[in-house]
């Protein structure tokens, strides 16, 4: 599966500082779910002339923060074009933590379909090598976009990586592009047992890695596990010792290794 998500996004790392704006465009009505706002996006790109693979970033429940970022940038070091859209916000949110249903990751199917229309049609994106990585809500935003039903597969998805999802398993099952879910052992926000529950209609496309000594949000290196939410209710998780256990593999599937 991972020498599959490389053949599909790979290329040779970018050198130089990035460059980073702010972009707009329509979400778009595809299969059961309705259009939604203009979405804002942050768009960055690696310096050079390119073209350049793309990578769609979904956020987590927490909305666009400073793990946005850091994805970003990761992703420009490894040589991709990045769009981050904002799906809470131009919806009259800023975070979903304690209100799951105001923003479902359905709902953000749309979001991710004008992501990709809006990639095809940007100068220096290499159209046929556009991924989208989600965490946590992006991550069940991952797997929804994932499905057949949606077809996203011919707006140029060719890979998706979600981190620490809800695997959703009895909504989940059509997944039509190369798919790697990521999760730790002891998750105790999206459990791994509902990923270890679903069963794809083509598991060949389907790669799940179950990391044994690490919990939720894994990748942030955060001392607290303060959720924000909407109205500016937050959730205190237990609290886990720093560093955390982090996975054994580097969870960066489309790195280069540069």
């Amino acid at each position: 599966m991972w020498r599959l998500l490389a053949i599909a996004l790979l290329l040779p790392c970018a050198v130089g500082a990035a460059r980073a704006e702010t972009v707009h465009f329509a979400s778009v009505a595809v299969g059961n779910v309705p259009a939604g706002p203009q979405i804002s996006a942050r768009l960055i790109k690696p310096s050079g002339p390119g073209p350049f693979p793309a990578v769609v970033l979904a956020h987590s429940c927490a909305g666009v923060n400073l793990h946005t970022d850091a994805w970003g940038t990761r992703l420009v070091k490894w040589g991709y074009i990045v769009l981050a859209p904002d799906s809470f916000n131009p919806r009259g949110t800023n975070a979903v933590c304690t209100t799951p249903g105001v923003v479902a990751p359905n709902t953000r199917v749309a979001d991710i379909a004008g992501a990709l229309d809006f990639l095809s049609g940007y100068p220096g994106v290499i159209k046929d090598r556009i991924g989208l990585i989600g965490h946590s809500h992006g991550g069940a935003t991952v797997l929804r976009a994932a499905q057949k039903a949606f077809d996203l597969k011919a707006r140029g998805l060719r890979g998706v990586v979600a981190y620490y999802p809800g695997c959703a398993p009895a909504f989940n099952a059509g997944i039509d592009v190369p798919a790697l879910i990521l999760i730790g052992d002891k998750d105790d926000w999206t459990s791994a047992e509902t990923c270890r529950r679903l069963k794809p209609d083509r598991p060949e496309l389907v790669e799940i890695v179950y990391y044994p000594h690490a919990y939720h949000s894994f990748d942030a290196k955060a001392r607290d596990r303060t959720v924000p939410g909407a109205a500016a209710r937050v959730i205190i998780l237990p609290t886990i010792p720093w560093p955390r256990p982090m996975p054994r593999r580097a969870p960066g599937p489309f790195s280069t290794g540069c």
